[in-house]
């Protein structure tokens, strides 16, 4: 596949060994759903059409077809799709309430008929524009704008020759600058998507390879081949059912099914908040751990073609890797498990492990890079007959970045530097100096065991001979840390006879760093902050805060204070900086400052806690720790997964999690309670002595079943209920 970076590298060669064939017949199960949508909904009946056969909601949920929204979501596939996300994209719809919402703000003020009264005239008129070919018209319909891809839907519904099926805003702007036209970042945030569809369907008719083809198959084609969405995409283990029970029906009708059927349709929630509020109205119990199950289904809802899936049985067994299809659907039909995304199943991925995959007891988990690649060598392995099969041989994968890291790379690119936020112990410096690993060429030892990783990392700390700088610096800032010491100042050096000390202009850390960036212009040169909020930013950057935005890159400069010296910033040098959100004693980052960074928080990853100790998941423990401490405190104050790591690799014995738990833990979370024995007693319960206040030592082979006790028996009283739904909270048993 080529890597859509020049559309015209290789075209022909490309358009030959495109299945045209497939893309037509494609096409053919496009136009049947088209005319299917013209016959409920001719444009004839738009004048009139009554709110219930417009709109999404709850009875739409139970009778396929029914809304035209429903319709254009989840009936129309073939045509392109617009899943994923809330119900909020249809302008208007029906909470799963009752309770009518309407997106434009301007329309609030009005009851939910005559809101859809508007919104209903601005589709006549933008299909009376299109119709006349004025689509300059359709741009100053302001209600539709908060429904860019259903508009844009449905426009080549009705108008097939005038705009492509392709309806996302972002693909629409990356395929725009494939072929020519403006390049993704050069949109106003005020271009629409339809118009930015019209703009790509006159490149498309300008290039002369496309000359014949339908739209659906020159739609197909730049899927095909120049695909937008990130290549590594994150993988999800998924149960289909407790025990693997439902995986018969899943392989047959080629599907994932999960249960959670009491909460309705995904489609309906519009932010893992209101999911979670449903979830605490069924499952009290289990409060603690709903938000990071609101946050699985909806990325459940939110798997797009393409992405990878793998079927479990057990921890220890692989049943099939799969690849998505189509996008979530709601089956009221079904008895139980109605949930279902579409997936193309690969058996010959089948395999067991040799040791139990603890975090695999849950119907989802996040499958990490390293354990994706055990998968697929155990199938390359199996169908080439046993042993052990040539790395890249048979599906030909290459170095993948984890998602983490893309995203932070995505980050630089866009703002230049980026601060990684988050409770102590979420990785946020690992992630900060994998990345260093990303950009420098050496991705491959991201997951490389910890002397290989330390290896590559002091390699790219390591200045060469004649340079000023490497290409990772490493600096923690502090109260004491200066401009002086970032850019300029003068520092004492002693004198040539040893009789004192002389002051010397002496260039500081990052105006080495550009110094060493301008001679090597092909390679980006990171500094990565640690601390950074516990410098004084203004005072330590100075006037070069000017310089980082990437516009102003190699091409402005400053005039230094100091030493009257220039100073530009290059374009390939890069910030990473890393903040602890629960450290009280520094206070927030300027405006002016925060304006020119970016900012990710970096939560606790519980899924590399594939550990258990005495019974006791360390998972389920550290996800029930810090449900009550975001009750007690705020989501800054948890705590992250490095306090029950060793190394890489989650702990495994007794002794390890007392001196964990006594000696890190609760010194932390003792200073998160400024002493205050009641707070303590509210987060640690009974590990805390009603009659010191103090945490109660214990031999570390009872601890785990005291912090089981604690802090994992909502989830175990939530697993003894009866019914299929306890089995699917706890599928992978």
């Amino acid at each position: 596949m080529a890597d859509g970076g020049d559309f015209w590298d290789g075209l022909d060669r490309r358009v030959a060994t495109f299945d045209r064939e497939a893309a037509g017949v494609a096409a053919d199960r496009a136009e049947e759903e088209r005319q299917r949508v013209l016959a409920e909904f001719p444009l004839t009946a738009w004048p009139d059409l009554p709110l219930e056969r417009y709109a999404l909601g709850p009875s739409a949920y139970e009778a396929p077809g029914r809304s035209f929204c429903r319709l254009m979501e989840y009936g129309t596939n073939a045509i392109g799709s617009i899943r994923g996300g809330s119900a909020k994209k249809h302008i208007v719809y029906q909470h799963r309430t009752g309770e009518w919402r309407i997106a434009p703000s301007a329309l609030r003020g009005l009851g939910a008929r005559e809101a859809w009264a508007q919104v209903r005239a601005e589709f006549v008129g933008a299909f009376a524009a299109a119709a006349e070919g004025a689509y300059e018209r359709i741009d100053e319909l302001e209600s539709l704008s908060y429904g860019q891809a259903l508009t844009t839907k449905a426009l080549a519904v009705y108008f097939p020759d005038q705009f492509l099926p392709i309806f996302s805003a972002a693909h629409v702007r990356h395929f725009t600058a494939l072929l020519g036209g403006r390049p993704r970042d050069a949109y106003s945030a005020g271009v629409p998507t339809w118009r930015a569809n019209r703009e790509l369907l006159v490149l498309v008719r300008k290039t002369p390879v496309f000359d014949g083809w339908r739209l659906h198959e020159v739609m197909r084609f730049l899927y095909a081949f120049h695909d937008p969405r990130p290549k590594n995409r994150q993988v999800w283990k998924i149960a289909p059912g407790a025990g693997a029970r439902l995986w018969d029906d899943c392989l047959a009708n080629g599907r994932i099914r999960v249960a959670w059927d009491e909460v309705g349709s995904l489609g309906q929630y519009e932010s893992d908040q209101d999911l979670k509020d449903v979830l605490d109205q069924y499952w009290p119990q289990s409060a603690g751990g709903n938000l990071r199950l609101a946050r699985q289904l909806l990325a459940f809802r939110d798997l797009e073609p393409g992405d990878p899936i793998v079927a479990n049985r057990g921890k220890s067994e692989v049943l099939a890797v799969g690849t998505v299809t189509e996008g979530y659907t709601y089956i009221p039909d079904l008895e139980t498990h109605r949930h279902a995304v579409r997936v193309d199943w690969d058996t010959s991925y089948s395999q067991h492990f040799d040791a139990p995959r603890h975090a695999w007891q849950q119907t989802f988990a996040k499958v990490p890079d390293t354990l994706w690649r055990e998968i697929r060598q155990g199938r390359r392995a199996s169908s080439t007959g046993g042993g052990a099969a040539e790395e890249g041989a048979g599906e030909g994968f290459g170095v993948e970045l984890p998602d983490a890291v893309r995203t932070v790379m995505d980050l630089l690119d866009h703002k230049g530097q980026v601060v990684l936020q988050g409770p102590p112990g979420t990785g946020k410096t690992r992630l900060a100096l994998s990345v260093a690993l990303a950009l420098a060429g050496r991705a491959a030892d991201i997951d490389a065991p910890p002397e290989e990783r330390a290896a590559a990392l002091s390699a790219l700390s390591r200045v060469p001979e004649g340079a000023e700088a490497a290409r990772l610096t490493m600096v923690t800032f502090h109260p004491s840390y200066g401009y002086e010491d970032f850019v300029e100042g003068f520092k004492p050096n002693p004198s040539a006879d040893g009789s004192g000390l002389n002051l010397t202009m002496t260039d500081g850390l990052f105006r080495r760093v550009c110094a060493a960036a301008e001679k090597a212009p092909h390679e980006t040169f990171l500094i990565v902050v640690d601390e950074i909020n516990r410098g004084d930013l203004p005072r330590v950057l100075g006037e070069l805060i000017t310089l980082l935005e990437l516009d102003k890159r190699g091409s402005v400069s400053v005039t230094l204070p100091t030493s009257g010296r220039q100073q530009t910033v290059p374009p390939n040098v890069r910030i990473i900086g890393t903040m602890n959100s629960a450290d009280r004693s520094v206070g927030h980052i300027d405006a002016a400052i925060r304006r020119r960074f970016a900012f990710l928080d970096v939560p606790p990853d519980l899924d590399v806690l594939d550990g258990e100790i005495e019974g006791l998941g360390l998972a389920d423990f550290l996800g029930g720790l810090n449900a009550k401490l975001e009750d007690a405190f705020a989501p800054g104050h948890l705590l992250g997964q490095a306090y029950l790591l060793a190394g890489d690799q989650p702990l495994v014995t007794a002794e390890q999690l007392s001196h964990a738990f006594h000696h890190e833990i609760v010194p932390l979370v003792s200073d998160y309670c400024l002493g205050q024995p009641d707070l303590l007693r509210s987060v640690l319960g009974a590990l805390v002595d009603d009659s010191t206040g103090r945490v109660v030592q214990t031999n570390p082979q009872d601890l785990p079943g005291l912090l089981a006790a604690e802090f994992v028996a909502a989830g175990t009283a939530r697993e003894r209920r009866t019914g299929d739904q306890d089995a699917d909270v706890r599928q992978g048993e």
